[in-house]
């Protein structure tokens, strides 16, 4: 991308771990547990995979966050097995994680693309995608390299009508 526009948005994040690690935590349902989401469910030809399986092109899923009582639900597109994942996200947008081995850590790059140039879709997946992803990943970063999480799962955010807006932590 050599500008910035509202068709996607590109996150960029050095990780003190191995691929292998950093791909677990993005391509199985215990790791997306681990460091994002209340519970993820994968399914393969409308069937539940283990959580502890690896995710493949055409699975479906369910992701449930703390602090949210919504479902995300898309569809796997891609993955190589060790670096590369693409799924469809917020509808019809597409996310791409790409892990590359650098000499001092692994570059994580997630892309959100096909994002919808509607004022609704500006707000609520550019700006609001794009601020959630920033803080999942530093997170992931805290995670993996500190053994902490940042995000909040024992205060009820839920009351409060901005909460996915508002809150860093969320």
């Amino acid at each position: 991308m050599n500008e910035l526009t509202w068709e996607s948005f590109t996150k960029r994040i050095h990780i003190h771990a191995t691929t292998e690690k950093l791909y677990w935590c993005w391509a199985t349902s215990e790791g997306l547990t681990s460091w994002f989401l209340k519970d993820a469910v994968f399914l393969r030809d409308n069937k539940p995979i283990n959580k502890s399986d690896f995710i493949k092109p055409n699975d479906s899923y369910f992701w449930y966050w703390h602090n949210w009582d919504g479902k995300e639900e898309g569809k796997i597109i891609e993955t190589n097995g060790k670096d590369f994942i693409k799924f469809l996200f917020a509808g019809s947008c597409e996310v791409t994680i790409n892990l590359e081995q650098k000499k001092e850590a692994i570059l994580l790059s997630l892309t959100q693309s096909k994002i919808p140039q509607d004022e609704k879709s500006k707000l609520e997946i550019f700006y609001g995608c794009s601020n959630g992803w920033t803080f999942w990943l530093a997170n992931l970063k805290a995670y993996l390299e500190h053994g902490i999480l940042l995000n909040e799962t024992g205060i009820d955010l839920k009351p409060f009508g901005l909460a996915g807006y508002e809150f860093v932590n969320m």
